[in-house]
């Protein structure tokens, strides 16, 4: 069966989920990744990430794993270049950034059986993995949220407190990318 693992650092742990090829999902045929858990079928916590920011899904007529930007005001970065508008393909070891969220492809396998499962992120009882994960540094990148009542620009760390200006929860606001560091 095809599949794309990934793995990302989360409070503190690692995480890996792995991405089937026809997988029941919240969209057939994709994985959508994001910090929306009504919308997303991996979740990530981090307040850059948007909502609904990508999806990975199997081309059968290419062989191969690809990722589509669904939130072109904060692209991903794979491999250090903006996925801005369409597709790109996945290889072993691509560095993804949600945000400011690494996430890594640790494997591709490639074959002729199909599968329809999501399997849940790795927490087998009494196995834990330390070892941190290899991650090249991001590129210089300053990420806000967009309020969905004022429009005004919060940086991340007010994702917990609020619109500092109209006081709207920017639980639902969108993460916009806002401009590089000099």
């Amino acid at each position: 069966m095809n599949s794309l693992t990934l793995q990302w650092q989360e409070a503190g742990q690692n995480k890996t989920q792995q991405i089937y090829e026809q997988q029941n999902s919240r969209n057939p045929g994709t994985c959508r990744i994001g910090r929306d858990p009504v919308r997303c079928d991996i979740v990530l916590s981090h307040p850059t990430v948007s909502g609904l920011h990508i999806e990975i899904f199997f081309h059968s007529q290419q062989q191969r794993f690809y990722i589509r930007n669904l939130r072109e005001p904060n692209p991903p970065l794979v491999d250090n270049k903006p996925l801005v508008k369409g597709e790109m393909s996945l290889s072993e070891g691509s560095i993804i950034y949600l945000g400011q969220q690494p996430v890594q492809v640790i494997a591709i396998s490639i074959n002729s059986f199909p599968a329809t499962m999501i399997v849940p992120p790795s927490a087998k009882p009494g196995h834990h993995n330390h070892q941190k994960p290899s991650v090249p540094t991001q590129p210089n990148l300053v990420y806000g949220l967009d309020c969905p009542k004022c429009h005004k620009i919060s940086p991340p760390e007010n994702l917990q407190i609020g619109c500092p200006w109209c006081g709207t929860s920017l639980a639902a606001a969108f993460s916009v990318l806002v401009a590089p560091k000099s």
